[in-house]
């Protein structure tokens, strides 16, 4: 995932892709412990992808605080 797609998707598109990815990462955390997990990449992917996501709404929470 790119941060200029990001970017370009609003806050609350940002709140549901954070809610995806968090699921996302549980999923992934349960089918490690159980041993089924075949990309341990992907966990990495995803943690870095949510914190992406926050960074995101981070700075418009900052722009939008600064208009006001």
């Amino acid at each position: 995932m790119d941060a200029n797609e990001l970017r370009d998707k609003t806050p609350d598109q940002l709140r549901d892709e954070l809610t995806n990815l968090k699921k996302e990462a549980f999923n992934l955390r349960f089918q490690q412990a159980t041993n089924q997990l075949e990309n341990t990449a992907r966990m990495r992917q995803v943690r870095r992808d949510a914190a992406r996501v926050k960074t995101i709404l981070n700075e418009k929470a900052a722009s939008a605080a600064a208009e006001a």
